[in-house]
């Protein structure tokens, strides 16, 4: 598949979705094909924080919570970049509302039945007690990732979803026509 390149993007383009959507994986080869930084707000939160997500979440959810929305806030203030989410971010409009200043947010939309199949759970806290909990996130989650996307993706492959994502950006920001070109793809 043909890559973007050289662009020169004013947003950041803001992956959110349930953990193990591909967020990460989608998000990184996205930023190399655009030539642009990536930060994943969990690892972001892990090397200032110096403790694992694991660790963090030992004092609560709520004090994870708000450990993250600091990280939003002060990743979303650079420009432009990928930046991958944690799956919880949706929670807060505060995030939401740091992420979409400078943001264009995609919703990685992957089949719950997928993810519960390959998705490790020991780094993922609240996935502890098992897949089931992954389908009850997914319930109270999901009409907020569809609330609060720019544009929804089914992800079912990473090549496709990346065309897709091009694509939108193409289409909803006719000032990137000139600026993003068709080039081989970044090995």
């Amino acid at each position: 598949m043909k890559g973007l390149c050289d662009s020169r993007l004013t947003k950041n383009i803001v992956i959110i979705g349930m953990p193990g959507s591909g967020k990460s994986t989608i998000g990184k080869e996205l930023s190399k094909r655009l030539n642009i930084e990536f930060c994943d707000i969990d690892e972001y939160i892990t090397k200032k924080d110096g403790k694992s997500i694991p660790e963090i979440f030992q004092k609560g959810e709520e004090h994870f919570r708000s450990i993250e929305s600091i990280a939003v806030k002060e990743v979303s203030s650079k420009v432009p970049q990928v930046i991958a989410t944690g799956g919880g971010v949706i929670k807060r409009e505060e995030n939401i509302k740091a992420l979409r200043q400078n943001g264009i947010i995609v919703f990685l939309n992957r089949p719950v039945d997928n993810i519960a199949q390959d998705v490790d759970i020991k780094n993922r806290p609240l996935l502890k007690d098992g897949p089931e909990k992954l389908y009850e996130l997914f319930k109270d989650r999901y009409e907020l990732y569809n609330k609060h996307c720019d544009y929804k993706i089914e992800n079912v492959d990473m090549e496709e979803c990346i065309k897709k994502i091009f694509d939108f950006l193409k289409i909803s920001n006719p000032f990137l026509k000139a600026d993003i070109t068709e080039t081989s793809s970044v090995e």
